[in-house]
C-alpha cells in the first residue's frame, strides 16, 4: 500500500527541516545543488522558487506524510522549469534520507504529474542521472517512458556522466500509472 503523502506549496515554514537534505550525499550527487551548499542556500533557493510561482514559471511543494495537519517534512517535489508556451516542464523530486525506501518518491511523482496536468501541460521530463536506479525506478512506476540517453552529459556543474530522460506526455500516456508497487528513491 502506498503512503499516505500530501503535497502542499513549499514555504519558509519548511525551511528549517529542508536546510539537511541540502547537505544529504545522495542530494548532492543526484541534484544541481551546489556542493557543499552555502549556508544561506535554502533560502536562496526558495527566493528562487518564489519567484518562480509568481511568474509561473516553477513551482516547489513540501512532501508531507499524510498523518495530522502539520505532518513531518519527507521531501521536495518540484516543477524546476515550467514554458507554458510549449506546455513542457521539468519535474523533479527529493526525498529525506529516512523516507527513502518507503514509495515516498513514487507517490509524490504521481501527485506533482496529476499537478502538472491539471496546469495544462503536456510534456513532463525527469532528468534523471543514469546510476540513479531508485529514481529511474520512479519513473517507470509512474508511467515515465525512457526517451534517450545522453553519453557525457552536465549532471551538475563539475560532474559529467550518463543522463536518462524520462518522458511523460498526456497525448500518450493520460493519467499516471497507479502502479501497484510503491517503491521509492532518490530524484
Amino acid at each position: 500500500m502506498p503512503p499516505a503523502v500530501r503535497l502542499v506549496p513549499f514555504s519558509a515554514a519548511h525551511l528549517e527541516a529542508f536546510a539537511p537534505m541540502t547537505a544529504d550525499p545522495d542530494v548532492l550527487r543526484y541534484t544541481r545543488f551546489p556542493d557543499p551548499p552555502e549556508p544561506d542556500f535554502p533560502r536562496v533557493w526558495l527566493a528562487r522558487y518564489d519567484a518562480g510561482r509568481a511568474d509561473g514559471t516553477k513551482e516547489a511543494f513540501a512532501i508531507l506524510d499524510g498523518v495530522g495537519d502539520d505532518g513531518e517534512l519527507l521531501g521536495v517535489a518540484l516543477a524546476v522549469d515550467v514554458d507554458r508556451a510549449t506546455g513542457e516542464a521539468e519535474l523533479g523530486c527529493l526525498v529525506a534520507p529516512g523516507a527513502r525506501g518507503r514509495g515516498v518518491a513514487t507517490a509524490a511523482v504521481r501527485q506533482l504529474t496529476a499537478w502538472a496536468l491539471e496546469q495544462g501541460l503536456a510534456r513532463l521530463v525527469l532528468m534523471i542521472a543514469a546510476d540513479n536506479t531508485g529514481s529511474r525506478t520512479v519513473a517507470e512506476r509512474c508511467g515515465y517512458a525512457l526517451e534517450r540517453v545522453e553519453e557525457d552529459a552536465e549532471l551538475r556543474p563539475g560532474r559529467r556522466g550518463t543522463l536518462t530522460l524520462y518522458v511523460f506526455s498526456s497525448e500518450s500516456n493520460g493519467a499516471p500509472q497507479d502502479s501497484r508497487s510503491s517503491g521509492g528513491g532518490t530524484l
